[in-house]
């Protein structure tokens, strides 16, 4: 005989009641999911009051931070509101973009001291934003591209007076960044000369082309041995394509942080060696479209030290676009700038081969009373600083007569 197994009523209604319980548990669940998804699309916060009322005039002229990571230069973010033309009374926005990290920055801009004052008297290490002027500093985390294409967070960078682009992974900024509505929104901030600056990874995405990292970082050694190494991703790719956000002030230029700490001259050398065109004696770097030399074409490269930061702007004046280095009264290092220009095109630049490059030109800035003429440095064979020569010889680059060692 076959068996059978009964079910009384009880049970039946006990196994609906929890097939309900299981039901409603998913759909709370997928709810929950949906929620959080739209809530980690990006991360916004803010110090101050960003509904306040502003009166800020659209500045004249452009202006450019270039700062070379590690601690951050407090009068460079001055020199940012002042270039806004944020004064106390009128109010102003300073925002933070970055693809990972914290609102960390919100509390050194806007304070004065660690005591989360709003005084005029700036201790070292905090910038004193809200005494100068700002109502808010907000930073927002855009860690994808449909983070970089929502409209709220357009909104917010859309309105800022100043914006920075804190450091983190370049690779992120071009991977989730470039070619969104982020990115046009920070090309129309550029057309409005609204202030703009970064640090390190931040920095390395200010160029005409940008060392993206997309694999990972590269050193000096690798940079020179191979410079089609597949660490040696540049952005745009190809060169002279559409790139991210790409400044006009600094055409033909390509940047580098940390260059003291991190013994990266060498590789600066390597990322402008494949920006400058082949030639027909065999010479230059395949995929490269710029020339050698001091015209108005050619290739150029600029690289900050640590706890440095170069203040770029255009002028109504001769000199139509200057530059000038600051840091900080503590700093423990030198705190350099680096300007390369290439005289010469590359003789050996090719993949799995040292690189040889010689007559590459290197005017080095150390010190906070030159201003720099880069109209002159971009476009004329004048050198402003004591101008060195190097020589890159199959893959290895000499001394340098700096405290600065390689």
């Amino acid at each position: 005989m076959g068996t059978s197994t009964a079910y009384s009523g009880d049970g039946r209604a006990t196994t609906a009641r929890t097939l309900l319980r299981l039901i409603a548990g998913f759909m709370l669940l997928a709810a929950c999911n949906i929620a959080l998804a739209a809530k980690t699309l990006y991360t916004y916060s803010v110090l101050g009051n960003a509904r306040a009322p502003t009166s800020v005039s659209a500045p004249t002229q452009p202006s450019f931070v270039l700062m070379g990571g590690g601690p951050d230069v407090d009068e460079a973010f001055r020199w940012m509101i002042q270039r806004a033309g944020i004064t106390p009374g009128n109010g102003g926005r300073f925002v933070v973009i970055r693809a990972t990290g914290t609102d960390a920055y919100n509390p050194y801009i806007y304070y004065s001291d660690a005591a989360s004052g709003t005084s005029s008297s700036f201790a070292d290490g905090w910038v004193g934003g809200a005494a100068l002027g700002l109502t808010s500093v907000e930073t927002l985390v855009i860690p994808s591209v449909a983070a970089a294409n929502d409209a709220f967070v357009n909104s917010v960078v859309g309105k800022a007076h100043a914006v920075w682009i804190a450091g983190g992974d370049q690779s992120d900024y071009i991977k989730y960044w470039k070619g969104t509505a982020l990115d046009t929104t920070l090309r129309g901030l550029m057309a409005k000369n609204v202030p703009l600056g970064g640090t390190s990874a931040g920095l390395a995405v200010l160029g005409w082309a940008d060392f993206a990292a997309l694999n990972g970082s590269v050193t000096t050694k690798q940079a020179l041995d191979n410079p089609y190494n597949r660490y040696m991703t540049l952005d745009p790719s190809p060169l002279g394509g559409a790139g991210f956000i790409m400044p006009p002030a600094l055409s033909n230029t390509i940047l580098d942080s940390h260059l003291d700490s991190r013994d990266r001259l060498g590789r600066l050398l390597g990322f402008v060696a494949r920006m400058i065109k082949p030639n027909t004696a065999g010479g230059g770097c395949s995929g490269g479209v710029l020339a050698s030399g001091t015209g108005r074409s050619g290739a150029r490269g600029i690289g900050v030290d640590v706890e440095t930061a170069l203040l770029v702007q255009a002028n109504a004046h001769a000199p139509t676009l200057s530059a000038r280095r600051v840091t900080n009264v503590s700093t423990t290092t030198e705190s350099a700038v680096y300007f390369v220009r290439p005289r010469a095109d590359p003789s050996v630049c090719a993949v799995k081969t040292p690189l040889t490059m010689p007559n590459i030109e290197v005017q080095k800035l150390g010190d906070s009373d030159t201003v720099f003429d880069l109209s002159a440095w971009f476009t004329t064979d004048w050198s402003q600083l004591t101008p060195h020569y190097l020589d890159v010889t199959n893959g290895t680059l000499p001394a340098l007569p700096w405290a600065y060692p390689l």
